[in-house]
């Protein structure tokens, strides 16, 4: 019988981290998401972190969404894979609610809050919405622009722009 050689394993991307953590994060409190978390701790545990961002972003990765906001982050994702404009009711820093049209690009998690990240209608620019501010989404049926999701850093500033002429 011949030796099968199995390659090395790749790491998770980036993309791939933020989209199981999100489809476990709406999962609820029940039994299989409870599992299904602690895999994705565990899949962290060969990891060097010692950066506080990193570990309290993996713990917000790992940490189940409340109902409420579990419903919105699905009605989000599902605009996400279905490409289309969602219609977000938002309440910024200041407490003021504004209806907004985004074109979803991805979820993500910074720190302690996810975000969805996408092109605001309202201010003709990209956008990241805390989903704890998202107050109600509606689907719509209008097509979203396509956006690259790596041409969308909120939280890297001039440094991702500038890095990314550079390369």
């Amino acid at each position: 019988m011949a030796n099968v050689m199995k390659p090395p394993a790749s790491p998770l991307t980036t993309a791939e981290i933020a989209a199981l953590a999100l489809s476990l994060a709406h999962l609820g409190s029940g039994p299989q998401a409870a599992a299904a978390r602690s895999g994705l701790r565990h899949a962290f545990e060969h990891l060097e972190l010692d950066d506080d961002v990193i570990i309290s972003t993996l713990s917000t990765l790992t940490a189940p969404m409340s109902g409420p906001i579990a419903d919105r982050a699905r009605t989000l994702a599902g605009a996400i894979t279905s490409q289309l404009v969602i219609r977000l009711h938002y309440r910024d820093v200041s407490g003021r609610i504004t209806v907004r049209d985004v074109d979803p690009v991805t979820c993500m998690v910074h720190r302690d809050h996810w975000y969805l990240v996408g092109m605001c209608r309202m201010r003709g620019a990209i956008r990241a919405f805390r989903f704890d501010r998202i107050v109600a989404t509606e689907p719509t049926f209008l097509p979203a622009q396509p956006h690259l999701a790596d041409h969308f850093l909120p939280f890297q500033g001039k440094r991702a722009v500038q890095g990314r002429r550079a390369a």
